[in-house]
């Protein structure tokens, strides 16, 4: 490998080997985007430092951190062929999917193990973890294939926050907060559609259209920071702390717009940013168990 490439593809296997290949196809770098979640809402949860480590959190966690990564992304890059064979992503931090039985292989796998923890997970619980399921696949897979339908494709991505609900709702045994709920679907929503500029040029050169190519990159911008700014409106309303976190991603937004930051340098910074966001209301839980 060269100098440049990134240092996490260096640590793995390589890219030719099964277990480097699949290990790309999950998304290290976003990882903790559906295990953080997880997390947040285990520590949310608990009453005490023992339910942190409950075997129920315990085994969500390590699903959502892998196989459900390997599920929702190899589900995305099998149906996006076409579109990946112009996409820049796919040439040092991802790999495109090559037309092997593994992908799909691992991809039922990884579902069925999933639906293997509904029998030990609450009614409500069960019925987000269906969410994330059928969310993950209907995102890109037909006949919905949410990913190409301009808004939809934003909306759906609230399965992002399925995690957090199913670990919140196994351990409490009742849903978080609606408006938690709903304030954490909003920044998924964001989240999501801000991904996806530094795709509006091979999408649109794809013929797909998402919510970014129909606003421009602009626009898209605009929409990004008015959603995070509901998301911190309704978290602010469960709490001003909560509020005050997610209240950074809109003033992020308008940084990078009025510094001239190019959207595929700030693209790789969020896995960072979001990483302090979820320690930091997970801290804020722990803080509130602990002290009161």
């Amino acid at each position: 490998m060269s100098n440049d490439t990134p240092t996490l593809d260096r640590l793995l296997p390589s890219r030719d080997t099964r277990t480097g290949y699949l290990l790309r196809v999950s998304r290290p770098r976003f990882w903790f985007y559906l295990a953080g979640p997880v997390v947040v809402g285990v520590a949310y949860a608990a009453d005490s430092l023992t339910d942190l480590f409950a075997p129920i959190a315990l085994a969500l966690f390590a699903y959502f951190l892998l196989p459900a990564n390997v599920f929702l992304y190899g589900v995305n890059d099998v149906f996006d062929r076409d579109v990946d064979a112009d996409n820049p992503k796919k040439d040092d931090r991802e790999v495109r999917y090559r037309g092997d039985r593994i992908v799909p292989v691992a991809v039922a796998l990884t579902a069925l193990l999933g639906l293997a923890f509904l029998p030990v997970l609450p009614l409500e619980a069960g019925v987000a973890m269906l969410g994330f399921l059928v969310l993950g696949a209907e995102y890109s897979a037909p006949p919905l294939r949410f990913k190409t339908t301009p808004l939809l494709d934003s909306l759906s991505n609230g399965l992002y926050v399925l995690p957090g609900v199913v670990a919140y709702t196994a351990l409490s045994g009742g849903l978080p907060p609606t408006l938690a709920i709903v304030g954490a679907w909003l920044w998924a929503m964001a989240m999501h559609t801000f991904s996806a500029i530094p795709d509006i040029e091979p999408d649109r050169a794809a013929g797909i259209r998402t919510t970014a190519t129909a606003l421009g990159e602009r626009r898209t911008y605009a929409y990004c920071a008015l959603v995070w700014l509901l998301a911190a409106v309704a978290f602010g309303l469960v709490h001003p702390f909560l509020g005050a976190v997610l209240g950074f991603y809109p003033l992020f937004v308008a940084g990078i717009v009025v510094g001239g930051v190019d959207v595929d340098r700030a693209y790789w910074w969020f896995p960072v940013v979001n990483t302090v966001a979820g320690m930091l209301l997970t801290l804020a839980a722990l803080w509130v168990m602990l002290y009161g």
